[in-house]
């Protein structure tokens, strides 16, 4: 039984005009902390959700023996919009088409400070898209962020990364219960058994299914039952509606696309103040350590610590995995407390990925 106080909460925002330029009517936060608020307000730890997660989903790794440590950190978990839980499709008919990052944190800040009184960040970590968003914290408020650790994860979303999430729009958007504006008035269960299947080949690498890991590791009898079970089933208990809008959340992130930045990368990777960990997953497909590379030598105070694991995208994000889950403990842990002074300033740092 847990040994920390949790809470959890809805958040009402109001309208909430977007950075596309629509209106989220009525637009709601969900969200859960793990810990206790220091008087100082100085231990806060932002975690925001993934692609189709909702918090329940990635509490895994919270716990004084896990990767975050809720007996000294003040753990806020925000469910990120288009997840079922937070505004969505699925409970907001005025779904505005396009909800990106930057309309998440900075929902995300209101929350923070109208809540908790909170105005600055010890750290943001998160995974995949969850890392995104902690890449536009640091981005969008510089000031405010201490650390970010970005867990398979880039300041823009990579061209291959965009193929990858077209494809799995047309089969949504192809389905015959698609009404042609990312709603369905009925559950497309040929389109989301065909979504499951292609993301299964790029949510594992290569040398995962090489070595046979599906069976060996995750105990499915054969492959079909391991696509059924993992994949297909997995996102199955999310709408369509809602797996649809968070991958053009997911197409459109770009911490430099906004009033601020106007689109350059490289001036919205050096006005980052904090420090940041970048984990690429050394066999990720659509995260790729490369894209990580490139925007290492644009940061202030950077290190760069691929996950050397042949399981892909899940690397970061290793619930059934121990050896990737001590890797990223280690990791994560040092870096939020003995990381040590920063860095000169546009100096950055390597670390061996093993």
């Amino acid at each position: 039984m847990a040994q920390w106080e949790m809470q959890s909460g809805v958040f009402a925002l109001g309208d909430l005009v977007t950075q596309a330029g629509g209106t989220l009517p009525d637009a709601r936060l969900s969200w859960k902390t793990h810990g206790t608020l220091a008087p100082g307000r100085d231990n806060v730890l932002l975690y925001p959700t993934s692609y189709s997660a909702q918090h329940p989903d990635l509490e895994w790794l919270i716990g004084p023996d896990g990767v975050l440590d809720p007996t000294r950190w003040f753990i806020v978990i925000p469910d990120m919009f288009g997840n079922g839980l937070s505004s969505s499709p699925s409970n907001n008919p005025g779904w505005p088409g396009l909800v990106t990052a930057f309309d998440n944190v900075h929902a995300q800040r209101r929350l923070l400070r109208e809540v908790f009184g909170i105005e600055r960040l010890h750290a943001v970590y998160g995974w995949s898209m969850g890392a995104q968003q902690a890449y536009h914290w640091a981005a969008l408020f510089p000031g405010e962020v201490e650390r970010a650790i970005v867990n398979c994860g880039s300041a823009r979303t990579a061209t291959h990364n965009r193929v990858f999430l077209k494809g799995l729009m047309a089969v949504l958007e192809g389905a015959p219960e698609h009404d042609g504006r990312g709603f369905f008035p009925a559950e497309p269960a040929a389109a989301l058994r065909a979504f499951g299947r292609i993301y299964a080949g790029w949510g594992l690498s290569q040398d995962f299914y090489r070595a046979d890991l599906h069976r060996s590791a995750l105990g499915a009898p054969d492959l079909d039952t391991f696509l059924r079970t993992d994949w297909e089933e997995r996102f199955a208990r999310r709408r369509a509606a809602d797996l649809l809008a968070q991958l053009r959340t997911w197409e459109a992130a770009d911490i430099s696309r906004n009033e601020l930045y106007g689109g350059d990368l490289e001036r919205a990777l050096g006005a980052i103040e904090a420090r940041v960990l970048l984990m690429p997953g050394a066999t990720d497909l659509y995260f790729r350590v490369a894209d990580n590379e490139a925007e290492l030598p644009h940061l202030r105070r950077a290190d760069l610590r691929p996950i050397p694991s042949i399981w892909g995208h899940r690397a970061g994000n290793p619930s059934s995995n121990a050896e990737d889950a001590r890797f990223l403990k280690d990791a994560v842990r040092h870096w939020l407390d003995e990381a040590g002074p920063l860095l000169p300033s546009r100096e950055t740092s390597r670390h061996a990925s093993a």
